[in-house]
């Protein structure tokens, strides 16, 4: 029976790889096929005996990352033999020098890029922040490797099925955290939208359930809307002889979620879900007139939203992104989205940074693209600051938006969204950055947090006197001008760290304490500092008296009498657990636990008997209990999986937990006494606060009180909603930090 399963894994093994060779042919040169063919072989050989968690072929992942590759993201023959070398080296006995004899030094440039930056959930917050920043160090060297990287990622997240729940959740809060907003700022945006989609998918499966059946009930409507939409536009494009294509197409479910969070509104309110597409043929010199017909003949029939036009085409996005957007509205009182793009710019809007070459001339300018990369290597290079560190700033600046500002001569500079006029200085040179007085925009003075917006010219004023300080790193926003200030404060910190440890261990000395890693690392607690260094800085600045460690001294010796173990991190939990329950377990029971481990339930998320959970060791606050769809998750997990523990609730009853509910609807007389009455005589539920706004005949309540679980908590969302006037009943999480 196994022979034929063999058999017909064989088969299809062989199958998937005819098909990759299929959509790589209409490129293919000399030697490719065969060297297509030897790579493929070599990863069949080296994988041989291994199998994915699903239980198929390990051979699969490989083929289907190349698949993308090519068919998603457009690359060649390179990439395709690495993607299908890319686990080689780091799971087999071959090494990158039998890659470079065998496929040449490129290919194994390309692997040992990607294998530097695999095993990105190895044990340690500043291990996955350290992965980053060398995957970052490869785009210097060859953009090919993230894009194979984001195949892969992408690759991983379709199959995330098989993997276990927490692994779910791991992969998924890294991949929003840092590859969809990576493949959006590459260009790649049906990656980034699929990447995103996928997350919601397994962080919050019922919501993705919900709006993907919804966007199913209603997609005859929908294409019959965009239908009658199109087709007076249809007829005037043909009659003014326009070579074009329209498409229709549903906004991804992520969006749409999105837009449902941050509006506090149902699916059913969501009035732009789709987007239409007219894609031009025209020739390149030809383009931006053509855009700007097009839109014209569109805004003859359909009135636009002046505050919704987008010129992508007079000034590109970072990434190369060209497009000219505008929001109409339809006949049916409908507001729609139109993109008016040609197949170049739509080429480049799918397939990012590998198209943007196909249509790059030899003495073309350098793109917005590489004037990206280039920022990236700039920062990489002055970056000396810790890991975790390194990769918020990244994601702060260079996901971000741009703002377009001229300087006193009129050269066009693209700074980061939010930039300031200090951000400006340090752009046009580290030293004017750092003598920088002030700025006049427009030929008005304004003050060095003064935010840019696009179009302003500004002219830096500096003095040989200013110097730094720690207060400009609070509205500095780019990475050029945060880097050279930490540089600036860095060797004063130095000294003054010196001075601290210093003081300490004298103190230390005369108490007869060891100054020794548990010494330190239990001050650094008690001191409420993140890092040793901080401690010492700050008894060095005279922010912490040297003096104090008197009273921790006694503390410790009461702890010593205590407790056996502190729990820092996932490991050192599961060996409390063991010494309190007698078996080895690495899950918190909620309820059960309370007495022998301590935990506190998170109140930036409010969870509750039901929610799905998780637990998340804190510096020095013990164990908090987060909700996995917690403003707060996705970077917990992304960046300190080590500190990451599975908890689950066990029933107690009589337990009472705090929820949140928001209520809004039409006022009337009596109404808070209608849901005071249900709240507290019918459901005997205890309310801590009530607090209702009343505006033009709308109101808005918010209602804090305790239920027993999410079961509890939906009879009663069931009942308020039946009240007479209300329309929206919804649980809300107070917005504090973890």
């Amino acid at each position: 029976m196994e022979t034929v399963d063999l058999e017909l894994e064989r088969k299809e093994i062989l199958r998937r790889y005819r098909r990759l060779l299929k959509v790589a042919k209409p490129f293919l040169k000399d030697n490719d096929a065969k060297l297509i063919k030897k790579a493929f072989n070599t990863s069949l050989e080296a994988h041989k005996e291994m199998r994915r968690k699903s239980g198929e072929p390990y051979i699969y992942h490989p083929l289907a990352v190349a698949q993308i590759c090519v068919e998603e993201i457009g690359l060649g023959t390179t990439s395709i033999v690495s993607a299908l070398l890319h686990d080689v080296v780091e799971d087999t006995e071959l090494e990158i020098e039998d890659i470079d004899r065998d496929f040449g030094p490129k290919v194994a440039k390309i692997i040992d890029g990607l294998t530097k930056i695999s095993g990105v959930f190895e044990y340690g917050t500043s291990q996955q922040a350290e992965n980053f920043r060398k995957m970052l160090l490869t785009l210097s060297d060859d953009v090919r490797v993230i894009l194979i990287k984001i195949a892969d990622r992408l690759h991983n997240m379709r199959t995330l099925e098989s993997m276990s729940r927490n692994q779910q959740l791991k992969i998924s809060s890294e991949t929003i955290y840092i590859y969809a907003p990576l493949a959006h700022r590459l260009g790649l945006y049906s990656i980034k939208s699929e990447l995103e989609d996928l997350y919601l998918k397994y962080t919050e499966g019922d919501i993705y359930k919900q709006i993907a059946e919804k966007l199913r009930e209603t997609k005859a409507a929908r294409e019959k809307f965009i239908k009658d939409f199109i087709a007076p536009l249809e007829k005037e494009l043909t009659d003014h002889s326009f070579d074009f294509v329209i498409k229709g197409r549903p906004k991804s479910i992520y969006s749409i979620w999105n837009k449902m969070k941050k509006q506090k509104i149902p699916f059913e309110e969501v009035y732009d879900l789709f987007a239409i597409r007219i894609i031009l043929n025209t020739r390149l010199e030809h383009e931006k007139a053509a855009c700007w017909q097009v839109y014209s003949i569109v805004t003859d029939f359909y009135k636009p939203n002046p505050d919704r036009l987008r010129d992508w085409i007079s000034t590109p996005r970072a990434n190369g992104y060209e497009s000219l957007h505008t929001t109409v509205m339809s006949k049916t009182g409908q507001w729609v989205e139109v993109q008016i793009r040609t197949e170049r710019m739509d080429e480049i809007a799918e397939k990012g940074y590998a198209a943007h070459w196909k249509y790059k001339d030899n003495g073309a300018q350098e793109s917005a693209v590489e004037v990206w990369i280039r920022r990236v290597r700039e920062m990489l290079e002055q970056d000396n600051s810790s890991a975790i560190e390194f990769v918020d700033d990244f994601r702060t600046n260079l996901f971000n938006e741009e703002v377009f500002v001229f300087t006193p001569k009129g050269e066009l500079k693209i700074l980061p969204h939010g930039a300031t006029a200090l951000d400006f200085a340090f752009d046009i040179h580290t030293e004017i950055g750092s003598h920088c007085l002030g700025a006049k925009v427009n030929q008005k003075l304004v003050p060095l947090s003064y935010i840019l917006n696009n179009g302003d010219q500004i002219e830096i004023l500096t003095s040989s006197k200013q110097k730094p300080s720690e207060d400009w790193l609070r509205f500095v926003v780019s990475s050029k001008a945060r880097s050279k200030i930490k540089e600036y404060l860095r060797e004063d910190k130095k000294k003054l760290t010196a001075q601290g440890k210093e003081m300490v261990e004298r103190k230390l000395r005369q108490l007869h304490i060891d100054l020794n890693n548990i010494t330190t690392n239990q001050l650094r607690a008690y001191f409420n500092c993140k890092t040793p260094i901080e401690l010492f800085y700050k008894v060095g600045k005279g922010f912490v008296d040297v003096n104090e460690i008197n009273k921790f001294k006694n503390l410790r010796q009461e702890k010593s009498n205590g407790k056996s173990e502190e729990i820092s991190d996932a490991k050192t939990f599961e060996n409390q657990i063991k010494k309190v329950r007698g078996v080895e377990s690495d899950m918190l029971l909620i309820g059960e636990d309370m007495d022998r481990i301590d935990y506190i339930l998170a109140k930036c998320c409010n969870p509750i008997p039901g929610d799905d959970v998780f637990g998340f060791v804190t510096v020095n606050e013990g164990i908090k209990i987060h909700r996995t769809s917690c403003p707060n998750a996705v970077e917990l997990m992304s960046n300190y999986g080590y500190r990451i523990i599975k908890a689950k609730w066990t029933s107690q009853k009589e337990i009472a937990f705090l929820a949140g509910l928001r209520i809004t609807g039409t006022d009337r007389v009596g109404l808070v006494n209608d849901l005071t009455k249900i709240i507290s005589n019918e459901l005997k539920v205890n309310m801590r606060s009530i607090t209702i706004d009343t505006n033009d005949g709308i109101f808005e309540g918010y209602i804090m009180l305790f239920v027993h679980d999410t079961k509890h908590l939906e009879i009663l969302m069931k009942k308020l909603s039946k009240v007479a006037g209300i329309v929206n009943v919804t649980r809300f999480d107070s917005q504090t930090t973890a």
